[in-house]
């Protein structure tokens, strides 16, 4: 039986943040993917554009000196690099939409494996009352990643051959970040990219019950 250990929440927006490439504007959505502005890796330029009106994010601010006037589309408070800038809603949208992000990294309730994305509504009571920007992101950014966990917390597999949720884009997503392994999504399927010590890619394709072609 196979032996390993999950990737915290920091170690996973590490691993997404190592793939991001240097001059890459990059928005991050609600959720854990707000977590990689915090390992960005030094030297590397990278923009962080917020749905809400921000260009040029930095880190979480310190405990202590968040400025609630400065805030993500999450409501968490951020900083702004030098040279950052905030703007009307509108403007961001356009941005969006307008083809100008190279990345979005969204958080999902469901992806397939031919890179459908579900990630605003399970329909249970309490849920996210409507998809927001994550259409807008999934389909204007020149490249969607999906940052979750690899299970629900029944243990069933959030990659999936076919999503039984509301669609937020179809074919749109180009790689699942996941606590356990990191996937490519393509037309034919699954492509195995790496996992954490001790689970290699037959052990994941039994978790998850779909094909992982070898890269």
């Amino acid at each position: 039986m196979s032996s390993y250990q999950k990737r915290s929440k920091d170690e996973l927006a590490r691993r997404v943040a190592q793939d991001i490439h240097d001059g890459a504007v990059v928005n991050l959505g609600i959720g854990q993917p707000t977590l990689v502005a915090n390992h960005i890796p030094e030297g590397r330029e990278v923009i962080l554009q917020s749905e809400n009106g921000i260009l040029g994010m930095g880190p979480a601010p310190a405990a202590g000196e968040e400025d609630y006037d400065l805030i993500n589309a999450g409501k968490q408070p951020v900083t702004l690099l030098l040279g950052g800038a905030y703007f009307h809603h509108a403007d961001s949208f356009g941005m969006m939409r307008g083809g100008h992000l190279d990345i979005c990294v969204l958080g999902a309730f469901q992806v397939s494996a031919t890179g459908d994305l579900a990630n605003w509504s399970t329909g249970e009571p309490g849920a996210i009352p409507a998809v927001g920007g994550a259409m807008d992101l999934a389909i204007g950014a020149k490249q969607t990643w999906v940052m979750m966990d690899l299970l629900t917390k029944q243990g069933q597999p959030k990659i999936v051959a076919q999503c039984t949720y509301p669609l937020t884009g179809i074919g749109c997503v180009k790689r699942i970040y996941t606590d356990l392994a990191t996937l490519a999504c393509t037309p034919e399927g699954l492509v195995f990219v790496d996992a954490v010590p001790g689970l290699d890619r037959a052990a994941l394709e039994q978790l998850i019950g779909l094909p992982i072609r070898a890269a």
